[in-house]
């Protein structure tokens, strides 16, 4: 892929522990999720991860330990 296909955009978080907060996302083909750092999440240091439902919202998948995500 080549960097002219790369966005950044910056999106609202639904459910999961940053539900409502927002962040900014790098798009690309090969990775429609993001995992976010978060101290608050189910694993210390671990982080939160967040992908597009099928309308386009970011939605809470799972937490990951650190080093996992």
């Amino acid at each position: 892929m080549s960097d002219d296909n790369i966005v950044t955009i910056t999106v609202e978080l639904h459910g999961g522990p940053l539900d409502g907060r927002t962040t900014a996302v790098t798009l690309t083909e090969e990775d429609p999720w993001t995992a976010i750092p978060n101290d608050g999440c189910a694993y210390p240091g671990g982080s939160s991860i967040y992908a597009p439902d099928t309308r386009g919202r970011w939605v809470w998948q799972d937490d990951q330990p650190a080093g996992n995500a």
